[in-house]
């Protein structure tokens, strides 16, 4: 894992691959993952919570906190799934189950503002991709990741949700262990395990948001939304 230092504080319509191209020489197999706050940050997609107006529903889920931040998790929100005032967990439009929609504040670029997610994470890791491709000319994989909590576990750990250039899931059904045992369940979140990787280097007080996962053979092609659990199979929600 190599943390790609260097990089300036991101703003909105800035090109990240071009920051990265510029920071750091990347390898053909390469996995550049990349923290949500760089790319959400270059696509507009922060707000100022000056300009939000908090709803009646808004003020009775902070609980002392600030509604307005309250209220734009609402926005982002799809379904509230569980509340513990001022804690939500919500599922997003992108199918994401995650603390507050995934709403943030660390990181954001000025006081009173949070960051919202990519509109479109995939999308977003594509054409990083793409874009990489076309400055460096190596083929590489990207992930997009974020910081998502666990049921039953303590911590965080970061996850992808969006990536382009690799299988995000090792299938194992019917393979044989050693001694002879043949799976039939065993799935492997790939891109997770990358993500969560990844952020041993980065830190969440370095402002190092880039990192190079190097080593790994990807290969295939996929979307984060495949790590998303289909919702006739979720026995929790």
């Amino acid at each position: 894992m190599i943390p790609v230092r260097g990089l300036p504080e991101v703003r909105e319509r800035d090109d990240v691959a071009a920051l990265i191209a510029a920071a750091v020489e990347l390898e053909g197999g390469d996995v550049v993952v990349v923290a949500h706050k760089v790319v959400s940050k270059a696509e507009g997609r922060v707000v100022r919570l000056d300009d939000v107006e908090p709803s009646a529903q808004a003020r009775d889920l902070a609980d002392g906190e600030d509604p307005r931040r309250l209220e734009v998790i609402l926005g982002e929100s799809m379904r509230l799934v569980r509340t513990r005032p001022p804690l939500v967990i919500a599922e997003t439009r992108h199918g994401f189950v995650c603390a507050s929609a995934g709403v943030d504040a660390s990181n954001a670029p000025e006081p009173d503002s949070v960051v919202l997610l990519p509109e479109d994470p995939d999308a977003s890791a594509a054409r990083l991709r793409d874009r990489l491709l076309e400055l460096t000319g190596a083929d590489v994989a990207v992930i997009v990741s974020d910081s998502f909590g666990r049921a039953w576990r303590q911590g965080t750990t970061d996850v992808a949700i969006g990536c382009a250039g690799l299988q995000p899931l090792l299938d194992l059904h019917g393979r044989r262990d050693s001694t002879g045992y043949e799976l039939h369940a065993t799935v492997i979140a790939v891109a997770d395990e990358l993500a969560g990787a990844a952020e041993l280097v980065r830190g969440k007080l370095d402002r190092i948001p880039v990192a190079i996962v190097r080593g790994y053979a990807a290969e295939g092609d996929g979307t984060a939304a495949e790590l998303v659990m289909p919702r006739e199979r979720d026995l929790f929600r």
